[in-house]
C-alpha cells in the first residue's frame, strides 16, 4: 500500500491535510483527532480538485460509487502519513540535521537554515511544524533536489522524539537545551532529559553526529552516558575545549557575538540567544560555509512570529517574545530585561502552559524572581489564572484575560518606556499590541 500511494504522491502536486489548501492534482489526508474528523470533508476536498484522499472512514456510502479509486482507504491515516513520509526519506540523498530542546528551537533551525542556504540547497521545517503531523508533512516536501535538510522537532511526552526519530532518520542531531517546559506531560524535569535526549540514542545507534553547547554539562554528560567521543561530537561555545569558540561582544541594543575574530551583529534581542547563534556559526563551520557567509546570514536573519522581536511604537520600545513560555525562558527574558537603560519599565508576563503539578511552584518562583530584582520602579504586570494569586497583591497588576490587560494597556499613556511582553503561546499576548 505505501509504495502504491508513493507512486500518487509523486505524480502529485503535494500533500494536504486541510480542505481549505487544497490545489488540483493534491492528496488530501484526512486526519482526525478529539474534536475534528477530516473523513467527513473528503469529498469536499476531491470536488475542490485533490486527486486523491486518504481516509480511514468513509462517511457516506454513496463516495464509494461517485469517487471510485479516487477516495483511498487506510486504517489509520495518521500513521499512513507517517510511514509515507518515512519511505520517502529513505529516498532523499540529502543528510537531515534533527533539532529539538527546550527552549529556541526554531529560531537555531532557523538561523542554521539560512547559514545552510549559503552553501547548499535547504530545506527547513515551516514555522512550527514541528510535531506528529508537521514533521511528516516537513519531510514530504523535500524534493529530490534539496541538498540539505532541517528538521525541528517539539516534544510534550517521553517517546515523542524517538518516534518521530523512526521516520526522519537524521544524520545529525543538535538539542538546544532542556528546561521546565512541558512537565505536565513528561512527568517532571528529568522525564524532560529523557525524552529530549531520546534524539541522541538514536544518532548513536545508526553512527551520526551531534552538535552541542559545550558549556551545557547535562548535555555532554548525556552524550558520554551514551558513548560518544571523539570526532562523534562538534562543539561550540564559550568553554575552551570548543571547536568553535564564541564569547557576547559589547553590543546592547541586539546581540552580538565574537568568534575566531570575526564580529557577527544580530538582529536578535537578549543574551539567551548567544547559544543559538554559537550553534549556527558551529554547524556553518563544520560544513565549510565560508566565515563571511555565516556572518552575513545571521547578520540579515530578523525574527518573526512574536519571538524576541523589537517593536518601535512611538517612542516605546517593545520586547515581543509571546510565541512560548516556560520558567527557565521566563527567567532568561528577565535578565535580559534587567540590563536595560531605560528610566521607564513595564513587564507584562503572561501564565506559563503545560506545567502540570509543577504549575503553581513554578508561577511562584517567577514572582519571587521579579521581585528578588529590586524592581520597585517597574509597572509589573501579570496575566493568567497560573498568576490569579496576585489579584490582591497591591504592588503588581493581575489581569484574569489577555483581553483585560490590552483594555488597561490601550488606557495608558507610555512614552519612552521599555516594555516586555512574555508569555505562552495560548495567552495570545501579541494582541495587545493590536488595535
Amino acid at each position: 500500500m505505501i509504495e502504491q500511494l508513493y507512486q500518487l504522491y509523486l505524480s502529485s502536486s503535494g500533500i494536504t491535510t486541510d480542505t481549505r489548501n487544497i490545489g488540483n492534482g493534491t492528496v488530501f489526508f484526512a486526519l482526525k483527532g478529539e474534536t475534528f474528523n477530516a473523513n467527513l470533508f473528503a469529498a469536499e476536498a476531491l470536488e475542490k480538485g485533490a486527486a486523491y484522499a486518504v481516509v480511514d472512514e468513509i462517511a457516506k456510502a454513496e463516495w464509494k460509487e461517485k469517487f471510485g479509486n479516487k477516495l483511498i482507504l487506510v486504517a489509520d491515516v495518521l500513521k499512513t502519513l507517517q510511514q509515507l513520509a518515512g519511505h520517502h526519506r529513505q529516498q532523499l540523498q540529502s543528510p537531515v540535521l534533527a533539532i529539538t530542546g527546550s527552549n529556541g528551537k526554531t529560531t537555531t533551525k532557523e538561523l542554521i537554515a539560512a547559514v545552510l542556504s549559503k552553501k547548499f540547497k535547504t530545506y527547513a521545517t515551516k514555522g512550527n511544524l514541528n510535531n506528529h503531523i508537521g514533521i511528516p508533512l516537513t519531510l514530504l516536501s523535500i524534493k529530490e533536489d534539496v541538498q540539505f535538510a532541517v528538521i525541528e522537532m517539539g516534544a510534550n511526552h517521553v517517546g515523542e522524539i524517538a518516534s518521530y526519530c523512526d521516520y526522519v532518520k537524521p544524520d545529525y542531531g543538535l538539542i538546544t537545551n532542556v528546561g521546565m517546559a512541558h512537565t505536565e506531560g513528561f512527568g517532571g524535569f528529568e522525564g524532560v532529559v529523557k525524552g529530549k535526549t531520546e534524539l541522541y540514542k538514536d544518532i548513536k545507534k545508526r553512527n551520526g553526529k551531534v552538535f552541542v553547547n559545550a558549556d551545557n554539562q547535562l548535555l555532554v554528560d548525556k552524550l558520554e552516558a551514551n558513548e560518544y567521543s571523539g570526532s562523534d561530537i562538534i562543539t561550540y561555545g564559550t568553554s575552551a575545549v570548543s571547536y568553535c569558540l564564541g564569547k557576547i561582544g559589547e553590543s546592547k541594543e541586539f546581540l552580538s557575538v565574537i568568534t575566531e575574530g570575526v564580529t557577527i551583529q544580530t538582529n536578535l534581542v537578549g543574551e539567551y540567544n548567544f547559544e543559538n547563534v554559537m550553534s549556527a556559526v558551529c554547524v556553518g563551520k563544520y560544513f565549510d560555509v565560508a566565515s563571511a557567509d555565516i556572518k552575513e546570514a545571521i547578520e540579515h536573519y530578523i525574527p518573526t512570529n512574536n519571538r524576541s522581536q523589537k517593536i518601535a511604537i512611538g517612542s516605546n520600545t517593545i520586547i515581543l517574545d509571546a510565541y512560548n513560555a516556560n520558567p527557565s525562558s521566563m527567567i532568561e527574558a528577565l535578565k535580559n530585561f534587567e540590563k536595560v537603560e531605560s528610566r521607564n519599565k513595564i513587564s507584562i508576563l503572561g501564565q506559563m502552559m503545560e506545567l502540570g503539578v509543577y504549575s503553581a511552584t513554578e508561577h511562584q518562583k517567577i514572582v519571587a524572581a521579579v521581585s528578588g530584582r529590586g524592581w520597585e520602579e517597574v509597572i509589573k504586570v501579570f496575566v493568567g489564572k497560573g498568576f490569579e494569586f496576585l489579584k490582591n497583591d497591591s504592588t503588581v497588576l493581575w489581569f484574569e484575560k489577555t483581553e483585560d490587560v490590552k483594555a488597561w494597556f490601550k488606557q495608558q499613556q507610555f512614552e519612552n518606556s521599555y516594555i516586555l511582553i512574555k508569555g505562552s503561546r495560548k495567552n495570545e499576548l501579541e494582541k495587545i499590541l493590536k488595535d
